[in-house]
């Protein structure tokens, strides 16, 4: 246990050395003020120019629940329709469109972007999945498990969903209370020095 961290031991077992991703859940519902407060506080992660281009699809309704399961891979259909809520998380392409709002500071930075849209695609990618990492901690500082997934027909989820064409899918992530036998066997992580080099 490191004495190097402020947060306390608890917290910490919280948010990572417990944490799982899940594969089961219990039938709880996820309500809305739970999201909400997750999104409250997970709001404040840092995004560069404060850009915050992330944008959440709660999958709900029985109807949009089998909409998305069409275009999951068979490995993750059943837990994604067993999950008692399920988030379509990605980037808005217009992000620059709030920047007005979200970087008051610079009253030009918005022209900067307009006619840059592949600048804003690597952006909106980049600091929407950012926002994806702060949202699954948000996820375990309520109590519960996330089960983020990349195994999905990208295009299909995004006519399905963002059918504007101004959002694109980065994950799914199922939410809720660990079932019976959620998680698989811990894989190794790599050590501290196989990661960090000082130079």
């Amino acid at each position: 246990m490191s004495m190097s961290l402020e947060l306390d031991a608890a917290a910490q077992d919280l948010l990572f050395r417990t944490a799982r991703t899940a594969n089961t859940f219990t039938d709880e519902p996820v309500t809305d003020e739970q999201v909400k407060a997750i999104y409250d506080l997970v709001k404040y992660g840092p995004t560069a120019m404060n850009t915050q281009p992330l944008r959440v699809t709660l999958v709900r309704s029985p109807e949009a629940r089998e909409r998305l399961l069409t275009h999951m891979s068979e490995g993750n259909r059943a837990k994604t329709a067993a999950a008692p809520l399920v988030a379509v998380v990605g980037y808005d392409t217009d992000w620059h469109e709030e920047l007005p709002k979200v970087f008051p500071h610079a009253p030009g930075a918005k022209a900067n972007f307009d006619d840059a849209a592949e600048v804003r695609h690597g952006m909106g990618s980049f600091n929407a999945t950012l926002q994806i990492g702060y949202l699954i901690i948000g996820i375990r500082a309520a109590g519960l498990a996330a089960g983020p997934m990349a195994g999905y027909d990208a295009e299909g989820v995004n006519k399905e969903f963002f059918g504007d064409g101004t959002h694109k899918v980065l994950a799914v992530i199922n939410i809720g209370r660990p079932g019976p036998d959620a998680w698989f066997q811990r894989n190794p992580r790599l050590d501290y020095d196989e990661v960090v080099t000082t130079v």
